[in-house]
């Protein structure tokens, strides 16, 4: 019985991620996104992003106002919870993680952890953003980092592993606006 109940999870999951996720029409995504995680107003989730919860909790991964999640991301909430705040700009290619396995365990144990990415974060097209980690207000993550560590607010941090590369100027006070009906 438990063998046909993952199964039947799995396979959901698989409708879910492959079916629904392609929609072309943002309000078709979003009226069944609804059920799986918690997200806030003009927040928009393109094309072929894959969503992973083992729980089927919506609030393990939580999106604020005004975010955009581009196409091809993976938000992995399967153990840990992923928060991300309001203005969040997360580009095409984007992979976060509440879990990974742990390279000095004999026995291939995972470690997990939250995610928590604060208000007008950017994160570029191919960062890495792995379990645990903190991202600050404002901070930038560039193009293909790899980020192990919390990074401090207004902060731009690149390579593998990221490191600050730069500090951001912006006074943070825009909006994100994304027409839905172009992705």
């Amino acid at each position: 019985m438990k063998k046909i109940k993952l199964f039947i999870k799995a396979l959901r999951w698989f409708f879910f991620n492959r079916i629904v996720l392609k929609f072309p029409f943002s309000s078709i995504r979003l009226f069944f996104l609804k059920y799986y995680l918690v997200f806030g107003k003009n927040t928009n989730i393109l094309t072929h992003v894959e969503i992973l919860n083992q729980s089927f909790k919506k609030t393990q991964i939580v999106i604020g106002n005004n975010s955009i999640i581009n196409s091809y991301c993976i938000l992995d909430g399967r153990t840990g919870r992923i928060i991300i705040g309001n203005n969040v700009d997360i580009a095409r290619e984007a992979a976060i993680f509440t879990l990974e396995h742990d390279p000095n365990s004999d026995y291939y144990q995972t470690i997990s952890g939250d995610v928590i990415i604060e208000d007008y974060v950017w994160i570029s097209s191919r960062a890495t953003i792995l379990p645990g980690v903190k991202i600050g207000r404002g901070a930038i993550v560039a193009s293909n980092a790899v980020v192990t560590k919390d990074v401090p607010p207004m902060a731009i941090v690149g390579g593998v592993p990221a490191k600050i590369i730069g500090e951001r100027k912006s006074k943070l006070k825009y909006n994100l606006e994304v027409f839905p009906y172009l992705r």
